[in-house]
């Protein structure tokens, strides 16, 4: 009996000692009383989930950007299911194709994922609406982006801020990566914040 007791004290022991080492999740979310959308006196803020408790298991993106969760990752992982349509005669459509966009100046060359947004969105939400499916038949630049058009339709809003510059320009100029589209595979990414920033990775300027 006192060794059993000793062998469990020691499993406890160690159980808190690798909690206390174990890094704090950083990220916070306020209560939808405080969030300043939210009618802190209506009925709904009583009914619906808080943001902490849906969001917290989630796959974490950096404290303080969007909501805080790798959406990307967290389909990825099956730790989200959503529903690909509602009726069977819809077809689901998923392209696997990246596209360099090489014209960003002193910035890193632009890498489109087709994958992580047709995973999410039919092709019909963007083309031809929002962008013409043509080499060179989109004017985007920043200032149009950042207006909210083009990639602003969505990041800035529902998809994570504009401010994250490197997740979009994430090839940098060292690379030899031709504008275009890309050869498969297509490029696998890392969980969000283990992404390096491709500025670190310039050497000599554009090339």
């Amino acid at each position: 009996m006192r060794l059993l007791t000793g062998a469990l004290l020691m499993l406890l022991g160690l159980a808190t000692a690798w909690a206390a080492t174990e890094p704090k999740d950083p990220r916070v979310w306020l209560q939808l009383q405080q969030d300043g959308i939210h009618d802190p006196e209506g009925p709904g803020v009583t009914v619906l989930q808080q943001p902490e408790e849906a969001l917290k298991e989630m796959p974490p993106d950096f404290q303080g950007v969007g909501n805080q969760v790798d959406w990307v990752r967290a389909l990825n992982q099956g730790v989200i299911q959503p529903i690909d349509n509602l009726y069977e005669a819809t077809e689901v459509r998923r392209l696997d194709l990246d596209i360099i966009m090489p014209n960003t100046g002193e910035m890193p060359k632009v890498r489109f994922p087709h994958k992580a947004h047709t995973d999410w969105l039919d092709c019909s939400n963007c083309h031809d609406k929002i962008f013409i499916p043509k080499a060179g038949g989109n004017p985007t630049n920043m200032f149009v982006i950042l207006a909210g058009e083009y990639c602003g339709r969505c990041h800035g809003a529902v998809s994570f801020p504009l401010t994250e510059c490197r997740r979009c320009h994430s090839v940098a100029w060292s690379e030899p990566v031709k504008g275009g589209p890309q050869p498969l595979p297509s490029r696998v990414y890392e969980p969000v914040t283990e992404q390096v920033d491709p500025r670190l990775k310039q050497q000599g300027g554009n090339q």
